[in-house]
């Protein structure tokens, strides 16, 4: 069993940063490939980006391509999510995800995650 908490929503104009945190506990994290997905009101769940837990493979929604990065800190069972020239249209409570699986893979679809963290809001005001 694997716990996540996010952390670092908030409220925040157009243009600005946030860091999201996920922070893991229960089995090993570092053999856990994690994602961030994120949900807009009426709108179903969307993949934001993932990264594997070995050689730190990553994988971006076009949408978020070029602004976000996420990162992995192993020894600190977090992952990140940080989010540089953000827009009104990335509003949603944004979850991270885990699943064990192989050292290099990434998965992209909701249904692959076995674990889910309860969310962080963010708003992002034009």
């Amino acid at each position: 069993q694997v716990q996540l908490v996010e952390s670092g929503g908030g409220l925040v104009q157009a243009g600005g940063s946030l860091r999201l945190s996920c922070a893991a506990s229960g089995r090993t994290f570092s053999h856990y490939s994690m994602g961030w997905f994120r949900q807009a009101p009426g709108k179903e769940r969307e993949f934001v980006a993932g990264i594997s837990w070995s050689v730190g493979i990553t994988l971006y929604a076009n949408s978020v391509k070029g602004r976000f990065t996420i990162s992995r800190d192993n020894a600190k069972n977090t992952v990140y999510l940080q989010m540089n020239s953000l827009k009104p249209e990335d509003t949603a409570v944004y979850y991270c995800a885990a699943v064990q699986t192989s050292p290099v893979v990434v998965f992209s679809k909701p249904a692959s995650y076995d674990y889910w963290g309860q969310g962080t809001q963010v708003a992002v005001s034009s």
